[in-house]
């Protein structure tokens, strides 16, 4: 193995001098640096960044630690994450909760063990406060992205859920629905907190009165699918079933169209559905769900940019929100509610 006492021999220059080529600190010519850097080439040398994270005290390096990959919205938010890191000469290291906070557990200690410089976070609920306060007890600047936890204060990006609820079932009820389904996510999570309350605030706003026997509750990954499909079935067998369906997210809203389906229940004809997050390309080619979409590539690039900051931040600024609004975009899956 090639080191910085191999280089300095053959530069003809000490090992200091390597070391603040390498790092790119000190006062060097540029004769010098020129000459130390012709002999890294052909040496085939490449610096240890441990090493170098030691003398810099920085690593260059940023954690995204997400709930689930498999997500379009998060794929595309770790997208824009990535791309806003590189620019800035920082790598990014991706990590998958999958809403499982004890999972979460164990990647908050590699996060630690790794001395990363600062970390992305969309928490998988609540109870990921024990994992925020570790990471601040051990000075690791972080940013939360999509979700925030009580009793945290943090810089944070978020979309605004209860808004782009209250349109969607809004949405609904413009086109004759009044027995308006939610499924919803754990309200342990704080974006279905707030699409709850943009649903239910949607309701007393046409004056239609809330009945919680319309509340269904399942996960919001792929990992739960059977909760999703005893949700629709208890929905579908109530005395007066509801005539739409708001899903909190796009996985929650696939599962339950699939389910549906497999009940011979045809959306629009028999179920309008509307749902939270867009899709894959596959949804450009052939549009079919009514949405609330969420720029996801900027909560990952004005995240990065919000923890860049935070991370060069010496005098305490005061903790930034930003909130990014919805937009919806109406496709195939709703029509108008025509009593039998």
């Amino acid at each position: 193995m090639v080191t910085i006492y191999d280089i300095a021999k053959l530069a003809n220059v000490s090992a200091m001098t390597v070391s603040r080529v390498i790092n790119n600190t000190g006062k060097i010519s540029d004769k010098t640096r020129a000459k130390v850097k012709k002999v890294m080439e052909e040496l085939h040398y490449v610096p240890n960044s441990m090493a170098r994270s030691l003398v810099l005290q920085e690593t260059k390096m940023l954690s995204l630690l997400i709930t689930d990959i498999t997500n379009p919205f998060y794929t595309t938010l770790a997208r824009g994450a990535e791309d806003a890191a590189m620019k800035r000469g920082y790598k990014l290291l991706f990590s998958n909760s999958d809403e499982d906070v004890a999972k979460e557990s164990e990647y908050v200690d590699m996060v630690l063990s790794t001395r990363v410089d600062g970390v992305l976070f969309a928490p998988a609920g609540d109870d990921s406060l024990s994992h925020l306060e570790k990471l601040r007890k051990h000075g690791i600047p972080f940013v939360l992205i999509d979700r925030e936890v009580p009793g945290m204060e943090s810089d944070t990006v978020l979309g605004d859920s209860k808004e782009g609820a209250r349109k969607l079932v809004e949405h609904l009820i413009g086109l004759g629905h009044r027995r308006i389904a939610l499924l919803n996510g754990s309200l342990d999570v704080s974006t279905a907190r707030h699409r709850y309350t943009g649903y239910k605030e949607a309701l007393k706003l046409s004056d239609i009165p809330f009945d919680d026997e319309l509340i269904a509750e399942s996960a919001y990954s792929r990992s739960s699918p059977n909760r999703t499909i005893e949700a629709i079935e208890r929905l579908l067998q109530l005395p007066e079933r509801p005539t739409a369906l708001f899903a909190a997210n796009n996985f929650l809203a696939i599962e339950a169209i699939r389910a549906m389906r497999d009940r011979g229940i045809r959306v629009p004809d028999d179920m309008s559905v509307v749902c939270f997050d867009d899709l894959d390309l596959a949804s450009v080619i052939d549009p079919f769900l009514t949405v609330a979409a969420q720029p996801a590539y900027q909560f990952g690039t004005i995240g990065v940019q919000l923890l860049l900051d935070r991370i060069q931040e010496t005098d305490g600024a005061e903790w930034r929100k930003i909130i990014l609004p919805s937009e919806m975009i109406v496709r195939k899956s709703v029509q108008p509610f025509a009593e039998l």
